[in-house]
């Protein structure tokens, strides 16, 4: 597995436009940016430039237009969502699933489709321990 670098929400609206489709040039990331968030160009370019500095995302010139730079992501996407959600469960619940599942289930209420869903993955996952 690759080093995940540590992303801002900021950064992460970003990564999401580049996991979506990537090598997109700066300008279109700027206009999407500006009309998701608001975002003036400056602040969508620092962040840009941040993402490019951790290796999170990368950045090569478009070979038809030299002036064209093109952005696309370094990390993977689920090896990002695996990498925060290994980190959010070590950091709230000491790296125990459990608590955090029973933390889960006493706010939320699952209907019949979603346990049976729920009792297939626990079964998938203790299946292969034996």
């Amino acid at each position: 597995m690759q080093h995940i670098p540590s992303i801002t929400d900021a950064e992460l609206e970003i990564m999401r436009i580049l996991w979506t489709n990537p090598e997109r040039p700066s300008s279109e990331i700027v206009k999407l940016m500006a009309d998701r968030k608001d975002w003036s160009p400056n602040t969508t370019r620092t962040l840009l430039n941040r993402l490019v500095q951790k290796e999170a995302a990368g950045m090569k010139l478009d070979d038809s237009a030299k002036r064209l730079q093109l952005f696309y992501p370094i990390i993977n996407e689920q090896e990002y969502l695996r990498s925060e959600t290994k980190s959010f469960v070590k950091r709230l619940y000491g790296g125990s699933w459990r608590p955090m599942l029973a933390h889960f289930l006493e706010d939320e209420k699952l209907n019949a489709k979603e346990i049976e869903a729920l009792k297939s993955l626990f079964d998938d996952n203790g299946s292969d321990k034996q």
